[in-house]
């Protein structure tokens, strides 16, 4: 490899070295819970493990002593009752919106108020047991749980098969004006698989003044795979095959002119405290070099979820830092850090928004770009659904 190759490559593999660390260490985020066995004296330990009680006592009658529901006919209301058994629902929130949900009644996200509130009748820990024993109804552990899907950087590929649609804007804020978006729809296919579609358009200010408006960007295609998800060490790594297909005006800024093969590694991995740690590290490959250079590509994401009240709004500050190197003699390697928020909108918080700011930190003379998208994971619910 040469030394073109060698400084491209190495920030890379530095953050991989970096990661590698922070998974090995993972294990210290996993509930309290998964430490109590072997120490609590076993009266205590059958106390704990007592779900499978408390779901028969207060969720059965509705849920099914299996967690397929019980026959409508025999419910009081019209309300489906979702399937506990079904490993395509069940797996894809986390706990703890399913204890927000038995706490504070349907409402508290956006559902029917056919889902009574719990409230005091049952502690928070309580829940938690039932919820440890409704886990067991799908037996297939294939699926990533939801506690690993974390917030949505605006740049860096998060590790999670998703059901997502997402706008993105991307506004230049210095030097020659662009206005450039994209939109981005996600079908999750099987327990481990995505398929994404990427339409990008905008408008650009030409060297005369003049804008270039209402172009189509160049259109991508991708898959992804979960490779491997664990929750007890809050890891989950994917890998994505991407081809990027020369629609886009090469002339005007909307296009490379060839098509490209992007393939990539994501990590995404849960921290202590509600934090959380994405990483996404890959290649651009041209199919025509004479159009476009090949590239490599290294960028990280690190924030915290805080949740409004026990209950509510999701906040998420985040900061991204993004680098990335063309290989050819003389190359620099470029910069740049992306500090954003992300909020969940509605109750259901499957409407989503994330604001901030791209900002170069070397000398290449980029813009400053502000950045913002709204996504909805349409799997939870209508766009209108839940607020």
């Amino acid at each position: 490899m040469n030394d073109d190759r060698f400084s491209a490559y190495g920030p890379i593999l530095v953050m991989l070295f970096f990661f590698s660390i922070v998974v090995l260490n993972a294990g210290k985020y996993q509930p309290a819970e998964h430490e109590w066995e072997g120490v609590l004296p076993d009266t205590v330990r059958q106390q704990i493990e007592s779900g499978e009680v408390l779901y028969r006592r207060a969720c059965a009658n509705c849920h099914g002593i299996k967690g397929g529901g019980a026959v409508q006919s025999q419910l009081g209301f019209s309300t489906p009752v979702p399937d506990f058994t079904d490993c395509n629902f069940a797996t894809r929130e986390p706990d703890a919106d399913w204890i927000a949900v038995a706490h504070q009644g349907g409402p508290t996200r956006g559902f029917s108020t056919d889902m009574p509130a719990f409230g005091e009748a049952l502690t928070t820990e309580e829940l938690q047991r039932i919820m440890d024993y409704i886990r067991t109804f799908c037996a297939d552990d294939d699926w990533p749980r939801g506690e690993l899907n974390l917030p949505r950087p605006l740049v860096t590929e998060k590790a999670y098969p998703e059901d997502e649609a997402v706008l993105s804007s991307f506004i230049n804020m210095e030097n020659e004006g662009a206005v450039m978006n994209e939109i981005v729809y996600e079908t999750r296919f099987g327990a481990r698989n995505q398929l994404e579609l990427v339409v990008p358009f905008g408008f650009r200010e030409a060297g005369d003044g003049s804008w270039n408006g209402g172009q189509l960007g160049d259109l991508a295609v991708g898959v992804k795979r979960a490779l491997y998800h664990d929750l007890s060490r809050g890891t989950i790594i994917s890998v994505t095959g991407e081809y990027i297909f020369p629609t886009g005006d090469r002339g005007t800024g909307f296009g490379k002119g060839t098509t490209l093969f992007e393939p990539f590694v994501s990590v995404g991995q849960l921290l202590p405290a509600d934090g959380f740690l994405h990483f996404q590290g890959g290649m651009e490959i041209p199919f025509i070099k004479d159009k476009a250079t090949e590239e490599v590509f290294w960028r990280a994401a690190l924030g915290k979820t805080v949740a409004q009240g026990a209950w509510g709004r999701a906040w998420s500050p985040m900061v991204e830092v993004l680098g990335a190197r063309e290989l050819e003699s003389g190359a620099q390697n470029q910069w740049d850090l992306v500090p954003q928020l992300q909020v969940t909108l509605n109750q259901r918080q499957h409407i989503m928004m994330n604001v901030g700011a791209r900002i170069p930190v070397d000398d290449s003379g980029r813009d400053t770009q502000f950045m913002v998208y709204i996504l909805w994971d349409w799997f939870d619910g209508g766009l209108f659904e839940g607020w």
